[in-house]
């Protein structure tokens, strides 16, 4: 009994200790995807309190590719030692099942939860020359023109890409999907005329909304955005309960610390609370979270379900 005791007042003291010393060098934070995007600057709105914080500098790598899947590998297989972090979205919870059998690491068991950091409504837009005004007129336009109105998105799987095969699924209509690689592509050809319409983030449009160059219909979310509170939502415009929001979530490799993880979200919230980190999400249109390990875990299961529905009702498919 006695070395029962001593043997766990020894973890509990290496526990500690180890928080204590770490970190001791500076951490390496990968994004899956390119600079300048949400997923991006959230990261970075994050880091550049948690070096403040944690008194060592953090190194934002972005590695994009398939869909998220090359980022994310990396950390899966990095040491647990709270050196390699990395921010996910949504598309990670769709690779699932998108990519089922063939991921290289297990969306749930490959990794160590943080927080969910942020949340995000998207926005449905349409190029000015696209008949319908508002989403309504855009469910009778493709019911009334079965695979004639092309959609655009960043790729096969991606969050604009799902969302709007929800859309269709939740409306009963058909159109087309043309995927690109990335968003800034599938914008341009969306003012060009070459798609007619688009789920993007707010970030990636409301700059060409608000010049008159796109027409915004509606957003994804049950509430209103703050950034176009006059829009409103697809729920409002009749799909009674359709929800979705873009969001960004922490990892560490799994079987990190206990200790290390804690300290994480500790400092996350605090960064999250910042009245500057406020603001600046706001811009983006997002809103921060600040979610518990188990409440993040949660979170990304109740995901994989979700898009495993969507997905395998749309029959989608990748190489």
């Amino acid at each position: 009994m006695k070395r029962t005791v001593l043997a766990f007042i020894l973890f509990g003291f290496s526990i500690g200790a180890q928080a204590q010393a770490w970190p001791a060098k500076p951490i390496r934070w990968v994004v899956p995807y390119t600079p300048a995007g949400i997923t991006d600057n959230v990261t970075r709105m994050v880091t550049t309190e948690l070096q403040k914080s944690l008194g060592q500098s953090i190194v934002v790598e972005n590695k994009p590719g398939a869909n998220s899947i090359v980022g994310a590998d990396a950390i899966a297989k990095a040491p647990p030692d709270g050196y390699n972090i990395l921010t996910v979205i949504a598309a990670h919870a769709a690779n699932a099942t998108l990519y089922a059998g063939k991921l290289p690491y297990d969306p749930v068991k490959s990794f160590t939860p943080i927080s969910l950091a942020a949340i995000a409504p998207l926005i449905l837009t349409a190029n000015n020359n696209f008949p319908a005004k508002n989403a309504r007129e855009l469910i009778d336009y493709a019911k009334k023109n079965p695979g004639k109105v092309a959609f655009g998105s960043s790729g096969i799987g991606a969050a604009a890409h799902l969302t709007t095969e929800l859309l269709k699924q939740t409306a009963g209509i058909d159109m087309l999907h043309v995927p690109y690689k990335g968003v800034g592509n599938a914008v341009t050809d969306l003012l060009g005329g070459q798609v007619q319409v688009m789920v993007a983030p707010t970030q990636s449009v409301m700059g060409h909304v608000k010049s008159g160059k796109l027409r915004a219909l509606a957003v994804t979310a049950l509430k209103r955005s703050t950034l176009a509170p006059d829009l409103p939502t697809l729920d409002e415009a009749g799909l009674r309960g359709y929800e979705i929001v873009g969001w960004n979530g922490l990892f560490l490799p799994a079987g990190s610390s206990r200790a290390i993880v804690s300290r994480l979200h500790r400092e996350t919230v605090k960064a999250l609370a910042e009245p500057d980190t406020k603001t600046r999400l706001t811009t983006l249109g997002a809103e921060g979270v600040g979610s518990s390990p188990d409440e993040f875990k949660a979170f990304v299961q109740a995901e994989i379900r979700k898009w495993a529905r969507v997905v395998k009702a749309a029959g989608l498919k990748v190489e």
